[in-house]
């Protein structure tokens, strides 16, 4: 077993911190541009030590060959708007050059039996260290707020019945999956109008906030 855990995840830890920046920055280039951004938020996690332990022993994973088959202990989340939106991501990270793509699992198209919608990229990732560059693998997982809803209520579920949900309770998930999926569906139906909305919204927030700015300095001004 692994010797020095706080060593060995150091890598992962560190990838997904400039992960989460790099893929932060493309969503306020959209901003500065005053484009809809298709990346709503991102978060990221390194997977816990007993987390690990568990799936290493679930899926016979060897010691010396967890780098390479555990592919997600540096896990990323982008979550987005719409469904449009995640093709659109899917193509921006095809297009760079700091990350190579080296698995693709399209659950958006191809839904698991249970429901579940997301799109996963394992990516290998150059991490710097002082010893020298280590290529380190990582999952992102792309999906719309309605699908993370459902995919985080669960895998709660899942926790509480060790995936084995009784046939009332999977049925009403797969319901509740294809409702989420329609939503998404309704909502992209109206997407340019929804986001013709947001464009104003904010607009409107700049214009107020230039304003209240404009007013601060006249007061801050002294007669002559």
């Amino acid at each position: 077993m692994v010797e020095n855990w706080k060593k060995f995840l150091m890598p992962y830890e560190q990838a997904v911190s400039e992960l989460k920046i790099k893929l932060r920055g493309m969503r306020k280039q959209y901003q500065q541009n005053n484009e809809h951004a298709p990346i709503e938020f991102v978060t990221g996690r390194v997977k816990p030590i007993d987390s690990i332990k568990e799936k290493m022993q679930r899926r016979y994973i060897t010691e010396d060959l967890l780098e390479q088959d555990m592919q997600d202990i540096a896990g990323l989340r982008i979550m987005c708007q719409f469904v449009e939106d995640i093709h659109e991501i899917v193509g921006l990270l095809h297009q760079r050059t700091d990350m190579k793509i080296v698995e693709e699992r399209d659950y958006v198209s191809n839904v698991k039996p249970s429901g579940y919608r997301s799109y996963h990229i394992v990516i290998e990732y150059p991490v710097q260290l002082i010893s020298g560059e280590k290529l380190i693998l990582a999952e992102i997982q792309i999906r719309t707020m309605s699908m993370n809803f459902w995919a985080t209520i669960e895998h709660s579920l899942n926790y509480k019945y060790q995936g084995e949900f009784p046939e009332t309770l999977k049925a009403r998930l797969k319901r509740a999956a294809e409702a989420s999926f329609m939503l998404d569906k309704e909502m992209s139906e109206i997407r340019e109008e929804i986001q013709e909305a947001q464009q104003l919204f904010s607009y409107g927030k700049w214009q107020n906030a230039l304003e209240k700015a404009t007013e601060n300095d006249s007061e801050g001004e002294t007669p002559d």
